[in-house]
Parts: C-alpha cells; sequence; structure tokens
C-alpha cells in the first residue's frame, strides 16, 4: 500500500523500555538473603553456610552453577526463602525516623559510635521505639548526585559519616532498639570494610541485621531534602512507603521510597 494512501487516523505512536539492571546499584533493600554465615546450625561443632533462620545455602538460597546453559547463558542465583518479594507482598509501611548526621558531624570520614549517635539524637530531640524504621542521613548521596555522573574516585572511597560496626555498644543498642530496618544514604550502613575483621564480622551491622535479627538493610536512599524538611519544621518522625520490586527470589531491590510529612 502506497504511503499516501494510508489514513493517518490509523497511525499509531508508540515508545517502550527495556532496562538491565543491577539490584543492588542504587536506592535499594538488602533481602535477608543477602548475608549469610558460617554457623553450627546442626549442633555437630561443624559450622555450615547458613542464612537467617537457618535456611541453607545451596538449598534454600542457591548460586549461580558454574556450567553454562545450551543457550550461552548462565543461572542466577535465587532465594527460595528470605526473598524480598516478601516484603512486597505485605508491603513496607510504618513510622521512619531520620537521624541527621550530615547537620552535626560534616563530610569527614569517620565513624559513629553509639555514644556520638546518642549526642545526635539528644541535641535533634530524636526518640526510637520498637517497630520504627530508623534512617540516618550522612549526605553521601547528596554529594554523589552533586558530582554530576563524574565522581572524585578516591574521595567517594571514605567520605561522611558511618555507622561503626566495631562498637559492641552499638550493635548492642540496634538489637535492643527493636527497630523494623535500619537505612542510611550511604553504599553499605556502616564502614566498608571493617579494619580488623573476624570471623563473621566483615561487615558487623550487616551480620547482626541480616543474618541474626532478621531486619532489612536500606542502602544509597536520596535523604537530602527530608532531612531539610524535618530540620525546619523541628522534627524527626513521618510515614515511611518503602515496598520493594515483586520479583521472585531476589537478594536486593531497588525502590523508590516515599515520606509523608
Amino acid at each position: 500500500m502506497a504511503r499516501d494512501s494510508i489514513d493517518p487516523s490509523y497511525i499509531d505512536v508508540w515508545s517502550d523500555d527495556m532496562v538491565t539492571l543491577w539490584l543492588q546499584y542504587s536506592t535499594q533493600w538488602d533481602a535477608l538473603a543477602h548475608q549469610g554465615a558460617l554457623f553450627d546450625a546442626d549442633g555437630d561443632g561443624v559450622a555450615e553456610p547458613v542464612y537467617y533462620n537457618g535456611f541453607r545455602a545451596g538449598v534454600d538460597i542457591v548460586g549461580p552453577r558454574e556450567d553454562a546453559k545450551e543457550d550461552g547463558s548462565r543461572s542466577v542465583s535465587f532465594a527460595r526463602h528470605l526473598g524480598l518479594e516478601h516484603m512486597a507482598a505485605h508491603g513496607v509501611q510504618g513510622r521512619g525516623v531520620l537521624v541527621d548526621l550530615r547537620h552535626h558531624l560534616g563530610t569527614d570520614w569517620q565513624p559513629v559510635n553509639l555514644a556520638t549517635l546518642r549526642d545526635i539524637m539528644a541535641a535533634d530531640n530524636v526518640t526510637v521505639e520498637p517497630g520504627d524504621m530508623l534512617l540516618l542521613h550522612t549526605g553521601f548521596a547528596t554529594q554523589v548526585l552533586e558530582w554530576g555522573r563524574h565522581p572524585d574516585p578516591k574521595r567517594i572511597r571514605a567520605m561522611h559519616a558511618h555507622l561503626d560496626g566495631q562498637d559492641e555498644a552499638l550493635l548492642e543498642w540496634i538489637s535492643e532498639s527493636r527497630i523494623s530496618a535500619l537505612v542510611a544514604d550511604n553504599y553499605a550502613v556502616e564502614g566498608w570494610p571493617a579494619p580488623d575483621p573476624e570471623p563473621h564480622t566483615l561487615l558487623p551491622i550487616h551480620h547482626l541485621c541480616l543474618f541474626k535479627l532478621g531486619v532489612p538493610l536500606g542502602e544509597l536512599w536520596y535523604l537530602h531534602e527530608l532531612a531539610q524538611w524535618l530540620r525546619a519544621h523541628g522534627r524527626s518522625r513521618f510515614l515511611l512507603t518503602a515496598p520493594p520490586l515483586r520479583l521472585p527470589g531476589i537478594q536486593g531491590s531497588p525502590l523508590t521510597p516515599v515520606a509523608t510529612v
């Protein structure tokens, strides 16, 4: 059919997208399947790789196989249990509480122990109660965005405050606080890596939250505007809505969290 004979009323214009996405590259949740540990779950004196609640590596959380498929692709890791689809199915919504580390500590790379955290919370009249989702504003994500896709390769490895995973008092406080989630605007919540790692403690807060407590971690959240608004209004609490993608078996997921103030 000649082009000039086509009825213009039947010509549509369409757009579609395809995304290849690293699930833990940007604003994300870490699933409980993200980190396990060597632990003697059988009581036989031999430690085996397990995850939160005793789910087994290689059985419940399966890693990629070395053998290639017929089409040349390889199998991927998959969590038969502890994947983030469960958080998506039940929803993630509740009270968020923000602690503004950036306001008090500036932009230097420094660990935050329990004493410092409590001092900052007291100065800003911040109270953390059981069930709260605790958010830490360090300014890290803000600086990354200000670089406009051209980050300083040296500074990005050591800038802004982070929780001190080596502080036993802080780890105990996290356990006793009964928070439901721990979130920061940096890439690991805690310093990476721990200066003197012992078995299971390369990232002690990850080990505590994901393996022992069942508390999901949020990383690289953009908190700049929320922190500014809360400070201007003398508040620290808000309604947080933050479900992950509902993809079966994933160990991490991007999200678009929303704070309702």
